[in-house]
């Protein structure tokens, strides 16, 4: 049997990480990919196969998976979308320009790096796509305007590509973790300070009181659960002959696709905002 062979993106650590690590310990070839050389480099020295693909840049799409289908005679069986990252903030203080940067990374190089792929798995008549949504794709939360709207989008343009690739042989679905062990509050603190004047804002007092949630590490958030907990339901994505639409991660995203499920709005936003 041929080896399966599995495109990564956002490999540098947390979730990508560790389904790298996990899907080659399970025979897949992995072609883990990254925005940044010295990470590429990191991973091939950890025995992976990676490459820079920084989901901002065609050029780079383009290359990235060129280079990628050179080594495997034209054919690809699966692709996770993962690589994204956070702008904290209030909606009224996020620059239009910062919701066009979080888009470029978080929907728009997904879709472009999706598009390139479905021919190549139409051909073999085969494949999955899998992308790496969030709770926050299902239900809003304060504050994370820019992640929520890029979330829900990512949503919706999976739900809409798993009807059109119907009988096509390509199988596509989302994974919606909650809280994960992750880089992601780290790595979101560069575009808070790129974009948000929260010292001039209205909500200023507020802000302030959100301060030590993003800059100090305060441990695990509740319900929070390893990367590898995202690993287990991407294998079964991945490997399983009728796979799901929607695995949920996390007891966060089971109470909160219920509660959505059952509850009126009103109800589900007071609930969110007592926290």
């Amino acid at each position: 049997m041929t080896q399966r062979s599995v495109l990564i993106t956002g490999s540098s650590s947390g979730i990508g990480y560790d389904a790298a690590h996990a899907l080659r310990n399970r025979g897949w070839r992995v072609f883990a990919t990254c925005r940044k050389q010295e990470d590429v480099d990191r991973l091939r020295a950890e025995g992976l196969e990676s490459f820079v693909l920084d989901l901002t840049d065609t050029g780079s799409i383009s290359k990235a998976l060129d280079d990628i289908l050179a080594l495997t005679n034209g054919r690809l069986d699966a692709l996770y979308n993962n690589g994204a990252f956070a702008c904290p903030g209030a909606v009224e203080d996020l620059p239009t320009d910062a919701l066009r940067a979080i888009f470029e990374t978080n929907v728009f190089g997904w879709h472009e790096l999706t598009r390139r792929v479905i021919p190549v798995m139409r051909s073999q008549g085969h494949g999955r796509i899998v992308n790496c949504s969030s709770v926050l794709g299902l239900v809003p939360f304060g504050w994370r305007g820019a992640y929520v709207s890029t979330k829900f989008a990512i949503e919706g343009l999976s739900d809409v590509l798993r009807l059109e690739l119907r009988g096509s042989g390509i199988k596509v679905c989302l994974i919606e973790p909650g809280p994960i062990t992750s880089k992601i509050r780290e790595n979101a603190i560069p575009h808070f300070e790129k974009w948000i004047d929260w010292k001039n804002s209205v909500r200023r007092s507020d802000y302030e009181r959100l301060m030590d949630r993003l800059y100090l590490d305060r441990g695990k958030d509740r319900f929070e659960l390893p990367a590898s907990a995202v690993s287990a339901k991407l294998i079964h994505a991945l490997e399983a002959a009728n796979p799901k639409p929607r695995y949920y991660v996390t007891t966060a995203t089971y109470l909160m696709g219920n509660l959505k499920r059952l509850l009126p709005t009103r109800a589900l936003d007071w609930l969110i905002a007592k926290g």
